[in-house]
Protein backbone atom coordinates (compact mmCIF):
# COMPACT_ATOMS: atom_id res chain seq x y z
CA UNK A 1 0.00 0.00 0.00
CA UNK A 2 1.32 3.39 -0.93
CA UNK A 3 1.44 5.86 1.89
CA UNK A 4 -1.19 8.59 1.67
CA UNK A 5 -3.85 6.40 0.00
CA UNK A 6 -6.99 5.46 1.88
CA UNK A 7 -8.57 2.10 1.21
CA UNK A 8 -12.34 2.64 1.26
CA UNK A 9 -14.55 -0.39 1.07
CA UNK A 10 -18.24 -0.13 0.54
CA UNK A 11 -19.92 -1.13 3.79
CA UNK A 12 -23.47 -1.76 4.84
CA UNK A 13 -24.56 1.16 7.08
CA UNK A 14 -24.92 0.13 10.71
CA UNK A 15 -28.41 1.59 11.09
CA UNK A 16 -29.64 -0.63 8.23
CA UNK A 17 -29.21 -3.71 10.45
CA UNK A 18 -31.58 -2.26 13.05
CA UNK A 19 -34.06 -1.20 10.36
CA UNK A 20 -34.04 -4.68 8.79
CA UNK A 21 -34.63 -6.29 12.20
CA UNK A 22 -37.50 -3.87 12.92
CA UNK A 23 -39.21 -4.58 9.60
CA UNK A 24 -38.76 -8.35 9.92
CA UNK A 25 -40.17 -8.39 13.45
CA UNK A 26 -43.13 -6.22 12.42
CA UNK A 27 -43.95 -8.63 9.58
CA UNK A 28 -43.79 -11.65 11.89
CA UNK A 29 -45.98 -10.02 14.55
CA UNK A 30 -48.51 -8.82 11.95
CA UNK A 31 -48.70 -12.23 10.30
CA UNK A 32 -49.31 -13.93 13.64
CA UNK A 33 -51.91 -11.48 14.91
CA UNK A 34 -53.81 -10.98 11.64
CA UNK A 35 -54.02 -14.61 10.54
CA UNK A 36 -57.43 -16.15 10.16
CA UNK A 37 -58.50 -18.38 13.01
CA UNK A 38 -59.90 -21.81 12.13
CA UNK A 39 -63.68 -21.67 11.87
CA UNK A 40 -63.78 -17.89 11.43
CA UNK A 41 -67.14 -16.62 10.23
CA UNK A 42 -65.76 -13.64 8.28
CA UNK A 43 -62.51 -13.29 6.36
CA UNK A 44 -60.91 -10.30 4.65
CA UNK A 45 -59.51 -11.53 1.32
CA UNK A 46 -56.99 -9.87 -1.01
CA UNK A 47 -56.79 -10.94 -4.63
CA UNK A 48 -54.07 -10.02 -7.17
CA UNK A 49 -53.98 -6.24 -7.77
CA UNK A 50 -54.27 -6.52 -11.56
CA UNK A 51 -57.60 -8.34 -11.35
CA UNK A 52 -60.73 -6.40 -12.16
CA UNK A 53 -63.81 -6.21 -9.98
CA UNK A 54 -65.67 -8.79 -12.05
CA UNK A 55 -62.84 -11.31 -11.80
CA UNK A 56 -62.62 -10.82 -8.01
CA UNK A 57 -66.35 -11.39 -7.58
CA UNK A 58 -66.23 -14.48 -9.83
CA UNK A 59 -63.32 -15.91 -7.83
CA UNK A 60 -65.15 -15.39 -4.53
CA UNK A 61 -68.30 -16.94 -5.98
CA UNK A 62 -66.38 -19.94 -7.34
CA UNK A 63 -65.16 -20.62 -3.79
CA UNK A 64 -68.78 -20.55 -2.51
CA UNK A 65 -68.00 -17.53 -0.35
CA UNK A 66 -70.78 -15.05 0.38
CA UNK A 67 -69.64 -11.46 -0.13
CA UNK A 68 -70.37 -9.46 3.02
CA UNK A 69 -68.70 -6.14 2.21
CA UNK A 70 -66.62 -4.52 -0.49
CA UNK A 71 -63.89 -2.00 0.18
CA UNK A 72 -62.59 1.08 -1.58
CA UNK A 73 -59.95 -1.15 -3.16
CA UNK A 74 -61.73 -3.52 -5.59
CA UNK A 75 -59.41 -6.48 -4.93
CA UNK A 76 -60.18 -6.53 -1.18
CA UNK A 77 -63.38 -8.17 0.00
CA UNK A 78 -64.86 -9.27 3.30
CA UNK A 79 -66.48 -12.65 2.72
CA UNK A 80 -68.17 -15.44 4.64
CA UNK A 81 -66.39 -18.63 3.50
CA UNK A 82 -68.19 -21.91 3.03
CA UNK A 83 -68.14 -24.12 6.12
CA UNK A 84 -66.42 -26.99 4.34
CA UNK A 85 -62.85 -26.07 3.21
CA UNK A 86 -63.83 -22.47 2.50
CA UNK A 87 -60.35 -21.03 3.11
CA UNK A 88 -58.74 -23.68 0.91
CA UNK A 89 -61.18 -22.91 -1.89
CA UNK A 90 -60.50 -19.19 -1.62
CA UNK A 91 -56.78 -19.83 -1.91
CA UNK A 92 -57.37 -22.07 -4.94
CA UNK A 93 -59.58 -19.37 -6.49
CA UNK A 94 -56.62 -16.99 -6.41
CA UNK A 95 -56.67 -15.27 -3.02
CA UNK A 96 -53.23 -14.02 -2.07
CA UNK A 97 -53.90 -13.02 1.51
CA UNK A 98 -56.58 -13.86 4.05
CA UNK A 99 -56.85 -11.81 7.23
CA UNK A 100 -59.06 -11.73 10.29
CA UNK A 101 -61.22 -8.62 9.72
CA UNK A 102 -61.75 -8.11 13.48
CA UNK A 103 -58.01 -8.01 14.13
CA UNK A 104 -57.58 -5.69 11.17
CA UNK A 105 -60.31 -3.38 12.47
CA UNK A 106 -58.57 -3.25 15.86
CA UNK A 107 -55.52 -1.75 14.14
CA UNK A 108 -57.55 1.12 12.71
CA UNK A 109 -58.77 4.19 14.51
CA UNK A 110 -62.50 4.69 15.07
CA UNK A 111 -62.53 7.59 12.57
CA UNK A 112 -61.08 5.33 9.88
CA UNK A 113 -63.80 2.75 10.46
CA UNK A 114 -66.57 5.35 10.11
CA UNK A 115 -65.19 6.38 6.73
CA UNK A 116 -65.02 2.81 5.36
CA UNK A 117 -68.43 1.64 6.53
Amino acid sequence: MVSGQINRRTQWPTWLNAAALLIASWIVIASLSLQVRPGAALVAVAFPPWWGTQQVFLAAASANAAIVRTTAIPVLLVVRPDDHDGLTRLRQAGAWLMLDPQALAACLRANDLKQTI
